[in-house]
């Protein structure tokens, strides 16, 4: 009788794990149709209004002068032996300085750390990498080459390339992601972590599923799953919505930041209009879904989380849940005014509270400003 309630237990148990993943997947699937849809209804109202200009746009062949800015620092090049890619980073300030690496986040490539390069080079080596997928480093066309353990596992390799066993880790979105996660797998390589509008990735799965209102503002993680259409809907009217993105008044930098130049814009438009440039950079949002939950999600390094408070992407409220996975020195602060594009947005602000996270002592109590 024993043996039969137990086999009943187990059944039950497996069956009810079969309905929650079957559950789960329904979501993601039946939100990608949706999202779908609005898109299709969007391009079809684009035909119907720019019939001439909507499936106009074109490569930029030539990079703009900011680009190529001594100023930003050096333009170098690795192969990693392991991957077997060619990663580009822009570096600054002496060899030998403790190591300062920013990992940028979507849709952006290095240049998104320009003020930063520029402020931290007199005590730091900083390096802006290219993530794979991004500018000038190798675009695998795999999804699967954009896994999470192979996006860390990037990370380790150009640290060890640079001479480095350490560093002070900044990202920002995508690149924020990537730093919880190298800091959770190799705390001994992280000095300090520093992330900017990106929530512990446990904390954002845990708080989308339960908040429809973060789900709606995800809606882009569901259309992004499907092949070359995204691409299309971001190509059209020579690469409108990707402009949009810096630049319109609900999810562009803030009224009171400093808006986008329209060289940085152009920049921007010639890092995405070359060929698999933004397949690569989708390819991010592909595997999301096969990655959660985390088997480890405990930080050791301190941790300076900063915030924009008109992210229209990312809701406040996870920004303080961070604190739950943090095992040391925690510092938040919430930028009135600024957008999800922090770094560019309010560089004077971003940079003056980096540099007093870099100087406070480790171990203190966490707080928040």
């Amino acid at each position: 009788m024993a043996r039969v309630l137990y086999n009943l237990l187990m059944f039950t148990i497996g069956l009810t794990q079969r309905i929650r993943v079957l559950g789960y997947w329904s979501l993601i699937y039946g939100y990608c149709a949706l999202c779908t849809a609005v898109a299709l209804l969007k391009l079809w109202w684009n035909i119907i209004l720019r019939p001439s200009t909507t499936f106009q746009w074109g490569i930029r062949e030539t990079p703009p002068a900011c680009l190529n800015d001594t100023s930003l620092g050096t333009h170098c090049y690795v192969r990693i032996k392991e991957s077997g890619l060619r990663f580009h980073y822009v570096a600054a300030g002496e060899r030998g300085k403790p190591l300062m690496l920013f990992l940028h986040g979507f849709p952006e490539f290095w240049y998104s750390w320009r003020h930063q390069l520029r402020e931290f080079k007199s005590e730091f080596r900083v390096v802006a990498v290219d993530m794979r997928g991004y500018g000038e480093s190798d675009l695998p066309s795999s999804t699967q080459s954009y896994r999470f353990d192979y996006l860390v596992t990037d990370v380790k390799d150009i640290v060890e390339y640079l001479g480095y066993n350490r560093c002070y880790l900044v990202g920002h979105d995508w690149g924020g992601t990537i730093a919880w996660l190298f800091a959770i797998h190799y705390p001994e390589m992280v000095t300090k972590l520093i992330v900017l509008n990106c929530p512990h990735p446990s904390v954002f799965t845990d708080y989308a599923l339960r908040h429809p209102s973060q789900l709606l503002k995800s809606s882009y993680f569901f259309f992004f799953q499907l092949p070359r259409f995204p691409e299309l809907m971001l190509s059209i009217n020579d690469f409108k919505a990707l402009k949009g993105l810096f630049t319109s008044r609900s999810t562009g930098i803030g009224r009171k930041g400093r808006w986008l130049t329209a060289e940085d814009m152009e920049a921007y438009l010639y890092a995405f209009s070359q060929p698999g440039a933004l397949t690569g950079a989708l390819n991010y949002y592909r595997n999301v879904f096969s990655s959660f939950p985390l088997s480890q999600n405990d930080v050791k390094s301190p941790v300076l989380l900063l915030w924009g408070e008109r992210d229209a992407f990312l809701e406040q409220e996870m920004a303080e849940a961070c604190r739950v996975y943090i095992r040391n020195h925690f510092r938040l602060n919430i930028i009135s005014g600024a957008s999800h594009w922090l770094q560019q947005d309010q560089p004077d602000i971003v940079n003056t509270l980096i540099w007093t996270f870099l100087k406070e002592g480790e171990g203190r109590k966490t707080h928040r400003n």
